[in-house]
């Protein structure tokens, strides 16, 4: 009995070590294999493709460096900031030394543009009563009397703010004052802008006329200095989008909601003084609402955006006195348009003072384009952080480092005022 347990013993130890030596051997024969295709592989590799680096690593290398492409277009010269709410309008002095900007933080804050390459700009802060949302601003005679449009629950307002006489021994500038102000002058409507000029038409006397257009219909003439109301015209068009005065002082006009622009002539009597603002033409051709329009720096043309997805460039040096209708000079398409193919409109214009470059946005997209021909010069997509409010080139040349050069101004929601270069014409 023992030597049969002896046997079974040793039959089960037996059959033990005969599989550890053939699995053994078994899986060294797999390891060889193994190393030798991983030894093969570098000579043949397999690539597979890398995943979005923007799905996996939102903060990348990669996107940083596009977010940084956007933020520094070849025409961006500077960015102004310190505004704490949405910038909703902006205007140059005369001089174009000057920008006034109207912050939904209810605050004017006037910035002095010695150089638009400079790191750090001074700027005058001029706080509104309190409960007021500035909606417009617009430089007077100089650049030290501005006019405010403010809109509170009870209506809308004018402000002209003016520098106060510097008393003897005074070591501070003293701050602009209130010089006038007009309220409830569009009922319980907003002005939706502000436009002034220079009156240098005829007998004008040179003093500055302010056209404040509201969101209704009716559109009222300010005389800058002392507030007087000049004039009262109404467009008729359900709802307006905004006016202008032309360079000169001669002209106002209005884009509103239906296709049609009308325009009114300020005339003047021996004395400067207004006498009466009449309406005088009107441009007919486009197919649906004008969004916005512009005058050329002679005040002899004006252009126009509509949404029917068109420019026009009007002549309305006619003697509409013995019924000579404006004519439409020129019609360009709108080169922008919807992920669908369907074409966009404009939102602001704005031309150049040497009348060559048209500024133009839509939403966050600013463009540049050729005056005479409609060709686009540049774009900027996204140019701002949202919604561009306002756009507006500077009257003259600004000094750049150490060269010239024309500079526009845009505003948004993103709560910045940018700076940027002309494109040069020879691009297109």
């Amino acid at each position: 009995m023992d030597s049969i347990l002896t046997v079974g013993i040793a039959s089960v130890v037996l059959g033990a070590l005969i599989a550890v030596i053939f699995f053994g051997s078994y899986l060294r024969k797999r390891t060889s294999e193994v190393d030798s295709m991983a030894k093969a592989e570098p000579q043949n590799p397999i690539r597979i493709p890398k995943s979005n680096p923007k799905k996996n690593h939102p903060k990348s290398h990669a996107t940083d460096k596009q977010n940084q492409n956007k933020r520094h277009h070849p025409l961006d010269l500077n960015t102004l900031k310190g505004h704490g709410d949405s910038v909703d309008a902006l205007c140059f002095s005369a001089d174009g030394k000057s920008l006034a900007t109207a912050c939904g933080d209810g605050v004017i804050r006037v910035f002095k543009l010695d150089d638009a390459s400079s790191k750090s700009f001074k700027f005058l802060r001029i706080n509104l009563p309190a409960g007021g949302h500035p909606s417009a601003v617009s430089f007077a005679d100089d650049a030290s009397s501005i006019v405010v449009a403010c809109h509170t629950m009870s209506g809308s307002s004018l402000y002209m703010y003016g520098e106060e006489t510097q008393k003897e021994h005074q070591s501070k500038l003293p701050l602009p004052s209130i010089k006038w102000e007009r309220h409830h002058i569009h009922d319980k409507r907003s002005v939706l802008t502000l436009s002034g000029a220079t009156a240098t038409y005829g007998t004008a006397d040179g003093s500055s006329v302010i056209a404040s257009c509201s969101e209704g219909t009716d559109i009222i003439l300010w005389h800058g200095k002392t507030g007087r109301n000049l004039g009262h015209v109404d467009t008729n068009q359900l709802k307006n989008h905004m006016a202008a005065v032309s360079p000169n002082g001669r002209f106002l006009a209005a884009a509103a909601f239906t296709a049609d622009v009308k325009v009114w002539e300020i005339v003047y009597l021996k004395d400067g003084s207004v006498k009466e603002v009449s309406r005088v033409m009107q441009l007919k051709g486009h197919k649906s609402a004008v969004t916005w329009l512009c005058f050329s720096p002679n005040s002899d043309k004006i252009i126009t955006a509509s949404k029917d997805g068109s420019i026009r460039l009007w002549n309305i040096n006619v003697r509409y006195h013995m019924d000579e209708d404006p004519k439409t000079l020129k019609v360009f398409p709108i080169p922008l348009c919807d992920a669908g193919g369907n074409p966009l409109h404009y939102d602001r214009l704005s031309l150049c003072p040497e009348g060559k470059i048209l500024a133009a946005s839509h939403g966050s997209t600013l463009q540049w384009l050729c005056a005479e021909t409609g060709a686009v010069l540049d774009t900027a997509e996204k140019a701002h952080e949202g919604d561009i409010t306002c756009i507006s080139w500077a009257p003259k040349a600004m000094t750049v480092g150490e060269r010239e050069a024309q500079v526009l101004a845009t505003a948004g929601v993103d709560k910045k005022v940018k700076l940027w270069e002309a494109p040069k014409l020879q691009s297109v």
